[in-house]
Formats: C-alpha cells, sequence, structure tokens
C-alpha cells in the first residue's frame, strides 16, 4: 500500500474522530441549556454546531500544540502510529457514548498518540515538558479552577436575584444561558476541533508533505471545523442525558454559572 493512500486513510480516520468528538462533546455544550429549559434541544445542538464550526478559526496553537509539543513529531516514521492512535481515541469515544459517560475526547486523542509512539519507538519520542505542562497539569487544573469559579458565581448570582420575583429571574437568567451556551460553543470549536488538525499536521509532517516546523494548512483547518460541527449537530443524547439530568437538577441561575 502507498504512503499517499495510507495518508488518506489516516486523515479519513482523523475527521471520524472529529465527528465523534463532535456528538460526545455535544452535551458539554448544550446539556444545561436543554435541562433548564433555556433552549429546545434541536435548536440549542444546530446552535453550537454553527459556533463549533466558527470557533474552529480562531486560533491555531492547540493545534501547533499536539502537532509539536506532545510527541516529536521527526521521530514518528510511519503512519501506522498516528492511526493507532486515532483508532484507540475513537474506541474510547464510542464506549463513553454507548454507556453515557462524559469523558474528555482531547484526552483520549493525545493518550493514544502518544501511547502508539511510546510502543513504537520509545519513550524518547515522547516531549515530557509539552505532555506535563499542556495537557496533564491542566487537565487536573481545569475541573477545581470551574468547581470555585462557579461556586463563586452561583453565590454571587443567589445574593443579587434573591428578592426578586422568580418570573422575571428564570427568564433572564435562560436569555443569559444562550450567551454563556453560546461563548462555550464557541471555546470548544476552538480548542476541541485543533486537536483533530493537529494529528493531520503530525500526519503530514510524518509522511513528508510539510516541514517539521510548518503551519497548519487551511484545508485541514476548514476540514476538522467542519466534521466537529457535523458531529456536534448529530448529538450525543445518551451523554446529555447524563450531564443534563442523572448528575444535578440545574436552575438557570446555576445553568448559566456553570456554562460560564
Amino acid at each position: 500500500m502507498s504512503n499517499d493512500l495510507v495518508l488518506v486513510i489516516v486523515v479519513g480516520t482523523a475527521l471520524a474522530f472529529d465527528f465523534t468528538n463532535g456528538f460526545h462533546d455535544t452535551a458539554n455544550v448544550v446539556a444545561t441549556s436543554i435541562s433548564t429549559g433555556a433552549a429546545a434541544p434541536r435548536v440549542a445542538i444546530a446552535f453550537a454546531a454553527l459556533l463549533n464550526f466558527a470557533g474552529a478559526f480562531i486560533s491555531l496553537a492547540v493545534a501547533a500544540t499536539i502537532a509539536k509539543d506532545v510527541v516529536n513529531a521527526e521521530a514518528i516514521d510511519s503512519l501506522n502510529i498516528i492511526f493507532a492512535g486515532l483508532i484507540g481515541a475513537i474506541a474510547w469515544n464510542l464506549i463513553t457514548w454507548y454507556f453515557g459517560l462524559p469523558s474528555s475526547s482531547s484526552h483520549a486523542l493525545i493518550g493514544g498518540v502518544v501511547g502508539s509512539t511510546v510502543v513504537a519507538v520509545g519513550t524518547g519520542a515522547v516531549e515530557v515538558d509539552g505532555l506535563v505542562g499542556k495537557v496533564l497539569i491542566p487537565a487536573v487544573v481545569a475541573p477545581i479552577l470551574a468547581f470555585l469559579v462557579a461556586g463563586i458565581a452561583i453565590g454571587f448570582a443567589y445574593r443579587i436575584v434573591g428578592r426578586l420575583r422568580p418570573g422575571p429571574v428564570t427568564r433572564g437568567f435562560r436569555f443569559g444561558q444562550l450567551i454563556s451556551g453560546g461563548m462555550l460553543a464557541l471555546a470548544h470549536g476552538t480548542n476541541d476541533a485543533q486537536k483533530t488538525m493537529g494529528v493531520i499536521t503530525l500526519a503530514l509532517i510524518a509522511n513528508g508533505n510539510l516541514a517539521s516546523d510548518a503551519g497548519t494548512p487551511f484545508w485541514v483547518v476548514i476540514s476538522a471545523a467542519s466534521a466537529i460541527a457535523l458531529g456536534t449537530y448529530v448529538g450525543g443524547w445518551r451523554i446529555i442525558r447524563t450531564t443534563g439530568t442523572r448528575i444535578i437538577k440545574m436552575d438557570t441561575a446555576q445553568g448559566f454559572s456553570a456554562q460560564g
């Protein structure tokens, strides 16, 4: 099998992962808005899909991290390494989607790429500083920081609206959820779509189509943005039910604070 054909298969698999990333992580963006009644399910998902697509064009910094700061692109001498990492990430996405588990597609992808690289060429190809500083530490800090900020935000919200009539308060926070949910969808596209861009860029470098210091081609950006937006529109209803109703029953103020 020619290298170019293998490259096409790897790129196709990467976009398939991006699609599963979209429907798997849709719950992160829309579940709170749906559970509080701030938006109808289909409207919320279509809105999130559109902003996921737009967010992918805001920055390419995350794509550069995946392509160059997690594993050494020059040490990857076979597209099979990247293909294996993608298959591992897709398998995790499908398994956790089936059981309704809101896990991280991003960390599954990074784990798959790092795991296949270690098995194929050894631990020396892993960029330890980048992996720890840009992946592992943020993975621990993110939920703790969000917990604290959301807790402070809901405290302020209840203090401000505690003596107001429930009707106007609910309507106000529902409108606020449309804004905070939209910003969350935009940030999701900016972050998650770039994981796939980075992996495809890594594959192009490994195949000799790009230099190791090259940027992300525009066709990669548009393809990844389209795949995650389409996956978002399809929607992962199992995970939406888990995140929206089986963890906590939120009011609109809590939904706004959580999204924010």
